[in-house]
């Protein structure tokens, strides 16, 4: 009884999450109604006391990363530097290496900084018009711009300013960085194998007579790209390359700078002196000075452009930031309140009797990602319950905490990508097209991505590469 209300909850989060239903409104909702059914008088607590305190100090986290992140993004769009960005790689890559070329693309600019959500808009209408040149099916659209924005540049490239690479670093004290040789490793194996699926994919249809699809039959399809004046592609592309080699800076100096435990703030209107502990702070704080100046640097090169449309740019990027954050927070939230019940504790043991500690995790973790559609969500709710559990074998069998930070942000973007992910969602509501008609090449990358992570673990323990 006690596993099957816990179950039921994550059941009704993940139907919620797919019918399109808010999970700001859901979470609490359902989390609350777990413990109605386990203990009706502790709902009020449990409400205040534990769902709210863990919203609140994920937000307190996390809020600003999403936040300039989400402003970054918004200023390379308006910037018209993603666009110079998009037309120089094609130039270099070839037109006529379309799925290739795009992939690229997508990639730079989420490992730049840009939210997923930016990166499908500003590649989309360049995506589109290289398919139909090339008469590869439209279908495939959706999987090339995945591979390059939700796969290895999310979670597995060492350094990526994406949300999915920074929750673990305040759980398992590491940064950004972690285990650099296995996210590089991670990464050429998904690129590799998605870009040979995608490969067999398009001659497959293609041999069968599917073209790009019969005009009458499209939806959402842009604009043909105009040619028109651009920002050099090296001045377009600098913001991202201030934001990675920042971020790597920062990491490296941040400890350098404060080498005590803590940094404390006393000022007269203070009755007690205010303390942050350094080495839970230092990820975060590099990855915000990263996107600060990246900031710098787009405003710096296109001020006048940027100052036209900065004021709705900038509600824009708030608006999606307070979105992300508070759907990540809540999830977080919920998984705080799961954790507590009894039925959590039960299946918390079961798990044990996994006995490999990072197959362990990137179970765990995978798996309830699946559940809520997320990987921010199911890697929080992961981590909030059991990175304890985690961190206590993994010192045991004398596991560096970098690698479980790479394997737990890795198993967090593998089966999160299902029907109902926020993402899939979007990506497929932008490029026109159904689950039915492009899901299937989606889910192709999302069992690549799955497995690479088990093969991550196991060229871990082969060779002992971090």
């Amino acid at each position: 009884m006690a596993v099957g209300i816990a179950a039921l909850s994550l059941i009704l989060l993940m139907l919620a999450a797919y019918r399109g239903m808010s999970v700001i409104l859901m979470a609490p909702l359902l989390a609350m109604l777990a413990v109605f059914l386990t203990d009706p008088s502790a709902v009020p607590a449990a409400f205040s006391g534990l769902f709210m305190e863990k919203v609140a100090s994920f937000l307190k986290l996390y809020f600003p990363v999403f936040l300039l992140g989400a402003l970054f993004g918004k200023l390379i769009e308006i910037s018209g530097f993603s666009r110079s960005i998009v037309t120089a790689v094609i130039g270099f890559v070839g037109a006529e290496r379309a799925i290739p070329a795009i992939m690229l693309v997508t990639a730079l600019l989420t490992y730049g900084g840009v939210s997923v959500f930016v990166a499908v808009f500003a590649v989309y209408p360049f995506a589109a018009e290289m398919f139909r040149r090339a008469g590869i099916p439209k279908r495939l659209v959706p999987a090339t711009i995945g591979l390059g924005a939700i796969t290895f540049t999310m979670d597995a490239m060492p350094g990526t300013p994406q949300i999915q690479n920074i929750i673990p670093t305040s759980f398992f004290g590491t940064t950004t960085w972690a285990a650099p040789v296995l996210g590089l490793i991670g990464s050429a194996c998904i690129m590799g194998m998605g870009l040979a699926y995608l490969g067999w994919r398009r001659r497959v249809l293609m041999a069968a007579g599917e073209g790009y699809g019969a005009p009458e039959t499209l939806v959402n399809e842009p604009e043909p790209v105009a040619d028109e004046e651009r920002t050099p592609a090296i001045i377009a592309i600098l913001p991202l390359l201030v934001v990675g080699f920042g971020n790597l800076a920062l990491t490296v100096l941040i400890p350098r700078i404060w080498t005590e435990e803590e940094v404390s703030l006393s000022m007269a209107g203070l009755a007690e002196p205010v303390s942050v502990k350094v080495a839970q702070m230092a990820a975060l704080w590099a990855v915000e000075g990263a996107l600060l100046l990246g900031i710098a640097t787009i405003l710096l090169f296109a001020f006048r452009t940027v100052a036209k449309r900065f004021a709705d740019g900038s509600k824009a990027a708030v608006g999606g930031a307070l979105l992300a954050g508070m759907n990540t927070a809540v999830e977080y939230g919920f998984g705080a309140v799961i954790a507590a019940l009894p039925g959590f504790l039960i299946v918390k043991e079961a798990l044990k009797s996994v006995p490999n500690p990072l197959i362990n995790e990137a179970i765990t973790v995978t798996s309830l990602a699946g559940i809520t559609g997320s990987a921010s969500g199911g890697l929080s709710i992961a981590l909030a319950a059991m990175a304890d559990q985690f961190i206590a074998a993994g010192d045991a069998a004398g596991i560096p905490r970098e690698v479980l930070h790479r394997v737990a942000s890795m198993a967090s973007g593998g089966m999160d990508s299902l029907p109902h992910n926020g993402a899939i969602i979007t990506l497929l509501a932008v490029t026109g097209l159904t689950h039915r008609q492009a899901y299937k090449d989606i889910f192709a990358l999302t069992i690549i991505k799955t497995l690479t992570v088990f093969i991550v673990i196991a060229v871990y323990y082969l060779t002992g590469l971090v």
